[in-house]
């Protein structure tokens, strides 16, 4: 069976998208900024016609249509269109793969006969992209390198063997090399495809390099050119339609346990937890109720994903009753296999999860948060709040200063302090209206100020800090300011 190509190419393909979601009349360009200036990236037909082209500098497309109306250029959008587009293209070949920024190819070999020929696939084609208000045009040939370069010329239908006349009359441009190829070619009267085909190899590639003759073979299907279409990407996602309608809170929960046992395998399969979950309730009057839940970490178990439904299915109003039930990982994230039986640790581990998860659910994910260490020498910049669900708990590690109190507050000054001596911590101190007698001090600590940040509560100065335990019983951390004498408590050890 002969190999036959079919390539696409959507020449104003994100200006087309973006119409599609803003519609505008008149002249329209997408713009994109490259250095300094902002280039035109992509136009649509009428600002073509106004003598305006691709890569031109806004400012000069301006000066000639003043009229001209203009969008930032958004390219993660338009990468997502032709991925749309590949896969709506599927219809027409088992076998597609996206084409460079703006272009598709696919294998159609024995597949063209299922739509009466090449010409009605082209026609049938292009008329459903047309309807869809797309710019594009549609070439088959024989080879990858033939289809790209008559699309990108016209379009049309090279036949089976005649490739070296198909696309002889194109220019060497059409061959996907360089610029400088094509003109280097051109001043040495060959121009077109047709000057080359007949001329010998060796001296082509000495004088303008291998990679011409490779596009060349290619283009005339001397070399092989494959169709790489990527594999779609797994969807985690399963359903059950049943015979009678349900309304019992426990007739769904066991419905969502055979549910989330084929999810649990499925994720499993590809090595993947879920962070999101969705299951949504489809009712006899053809409404649908929802219930999506979060996670705290990966997550594949189907008990401890299920008890997290609980609440939110007994909130559901059934109607008349739920006939269909869809359960889909709407998040999921790389979950390599763990070894089973990890012990206390791991228990402990998939219990503070689940803790997460429930209090998550309820509160919201970004309002429960942990402390995390920071770095900084400074007692009340020496952690840092995040929220649980997007961080781990990190180890102190070994740490280079003295311990720090558990409770730390604004420093409150200490009066009537007794008994001072240079150096050391007063003997008696009055705190909070109470009396405290000094038995034992270690110390002190000296911690400068982050001279980088200007924090007024350190413009004292540097401190000189103090683990003090008193006869009445606290514990108390004490600092000293030298250049501006005074004691203060900070914090409270347990």
């Amino acid at each position: 069976m002969a190999r036959r190509l079919l390539s696409l190419w959507f020449p104003r393909l994100a200006s087309d998208t973006s119409r599609r979601r803003r519609p505008v009349e008149g002249a329209f360009a997408l713009v994109l900024r490259a250095g300094n200036a902002e280039h035109l990236h992509c136009l649509n037909r009428a600002a073509e016609a106004k003598g305006l082209r691709q890569g031109m500098p806004l400012a000069d497309a301006r000066a000639i249509c003043p009229e001209l109306a203009t969008r930032p250029a958004d390219l993660p959008a338009q990468k997502l269109a032709l991925e749309v587009l590949r896969r709506w293209a599927a219809r027409y070949s088992p076998m597609i793969a996206i084409d460079g920024v703006d272009g598709l190819v696919a294998d159609i070999s024995g597949v063209a006969h299922l739509f009466g020929g090449e010409p009605d696939l082209r026609a049938d084609l292009d008329a459903r992209l047309a309807r869809a208000d797309l710019s594009a045009v549609s070439a088959i040939a024989g080879s990858r390198g033939a289809a790209y370069a008559l699309v990108r010329h016209g379009g049309g239908v090279v036949p089976d063997g005649k490739l070296a006349a198909g696309i002889g009359h194109l220019p060497v441009s059409a061959l996907r090399i360089d610029h400088a190829t094509a003109d280097g070619l051109a001043r040495v009267g060959l121009p077109r495809i047709a000057d080359l085909i007949d001329l010998p190899r060796a001296p082509l590639a000495r004088r303008f390099g291998q990679g011409l003759v490779l596009r060349l073979d290619q283009a005339l299907g001397i070399q092989a050119e494959s169709v790489s279409a990527e594999p779609e990407p797994p969807h985690f996602g399963v359903r059950m339609t049943l015979p009678e309608p349900i309304g019992l809170q426990s007739d769904v929960m066991a419905g969502l346990a055979r549910l989330l046992d084929r999810l649990c395998s499925k994720l499993a399969l590809h090595h993947m937890g879920a962070r999101r979950v969705l299951l949504e309730l489809r009712r006899v009057d053809r409404g649908t109720v929802k219930v999506e839940i979060g996670l705290a970490r990966p997550m594949r178990d189907a008990s401890r994903i299920a008890a997290l439904f609980a609440k939110g299915v007994d909130e559901v109003d059934a109607g008349f009753g739920i006939d269909c039930l869809r359960l889909s990982a709407t998040l999921v994230e790389p979950m390599p296999p763990e070894q089973v039986g990890g012990g206390h640790a791991v228990k402990t581990e998939d219990a503070l999860a689940d803790l997460l998860s429930s209090v998550g659910n309820r509160l919201g994910f970004d309002r429960v948060l942990r402390m995390i260490p920071a770095d900084s020498q400074i007692p009340e910049k020496s952690f840092s709040l995040v929220p649980a669900i997007y961080s781990t708990a990190e180890p102190a590690g070994p740490r280079k200063v003295a311990p720090r109190p558990i409770t730390i507050f604004p420093p409150e000054f200490v009066s009537d302090v007794v008994g001072q001596r240079p150096g050391t911590p007063p003997a008696r101190f009055r705190w909070r209206r109470m009396w405290f007698t000094t038995l034992r001090a270690q110390g002190p600590e000296r911690i400068t100020p982050e001279w980088w940040f200007d924090d007024p509560a350190w413009r004292s100065g540097l401190r000189d800090y103090w683990r003090v335990e008193t006869q009445e019983g606290p514990r108390l951390w004490l600092f000293h300011t030298p250049q501006a004498p005074g004691w203060h408590v900070h914090g409270e050890f347990p």
